[in-house]
């Protein structure tokens, strides 16, 4: 099999420029650091994929922001929303981008696939996917039985110990019904995920699956019921690899460092 790579990005919170996220982070410079640390990976990566809540309120200006601080990246990348962004409104600024029935569901072809789902519901922190959704993962993943699979999308399908976070995860039924669609097709090698802002890695429907930690700002790890909080980590990035031998492996890296 080919070598291949994917850099994961998650969560970067992007504003107008000048400003920073919630007055209190500079994600510009966070993302910038970021597409600087996959400038410099060699050999270059064959995907970058963000994992949604692309910019911090969804806004035309951030779009158009956030364009300009991905156009240096030489690799091809791919979008999926969060509940901080609009889909309708991502795929009108980034038209390359897949759209299939009001939903930025794709699939990236290469010697790993990626299908990305759009578990977004408007106007809503937690995530959902649609019947009709499912059956189209069912049936792009039986498309190609042999072929090694990365399955991505915002929401985390799993509970973390986060309270606050898991309330606004993707629903239970949809998770469960995932959990059956990817347990019937051994091929999916990881389920990636962001929303979390931590690194977070799991066992689920029979595979691997992980929350990316944010370019921007990190979740507090705070395993006891209480509000939101937040704290200062460094921002990474995950780098998904094929190993023969071993398959898909995911190397957690500091970035801006």
């Amino acid at each position: 099999m080919s070598p291949w790579s994917c850099v994961q990005l998650s969560d970067p919170h992007i504003v107008e420029p000048g400003r920073w996220a919630n007055d209190a982070v500079d994600t510009e410079a966070h993302l910038r650091d970021a597409v600087a640390f996959v400038g410099r990976l060699h050999p270059a990566p064959d995907l970058v994929l963000l994992t949604g809540d692309l910019t911090n309120h969804g806004t035309p200006a951030q779009l158009d922001h956030l364009a300009e601080l991905l156009a240096p990246l030489a690799a091809p990348v791919r979008l999926l929303p969060g509940n901080h962004d609009d889909p309708a409104a991502v795929h009108a600024r980034f038209p390359d981008q897949p759209w299939r029935d009001g939903r930025m569901d794709g699939v990236v072809e290469g010697p790993v696939r990626v299908v990305t789902l759009d578990s977004t519901v408007p106007g809503e922190p937690g995530g959902d996917l649609r019947p009709d959704q499912l059956e189209w993962l069912d049936a792009t993943l039986g498309d190609h039985p042999a072929a090694p699979t990365l399955v991505a999308l915002h929401h985390p399908p799993f509970a973390t110990g986060i309270a606050h976070m898991d309330a606004m995860g993707l629903a239970a039924d949809a998770a469960a019904t995932l959990a059956q669609v990817i347990g019937r097709h051994p091929q999916v090698a990881h389920v990636a995920c962001g929303h979390l802002h931590r690194s977070i890695t799991v066992r689920f429907a029979g595979t691997v699956a992980s929350t990316a930690p944010s370019t921007a700002m990190a979740v507090a790890l705070d395993l006891a019921e209480g509000p939101a909080a937040w704290t200062t980590e460094p921002p990474m990035a995950v780098v998904h690899t094929w190993v023969e031998g071993s398959g898909l492996v995911s190397h957690l890296a500091p970035i801006g460092t």
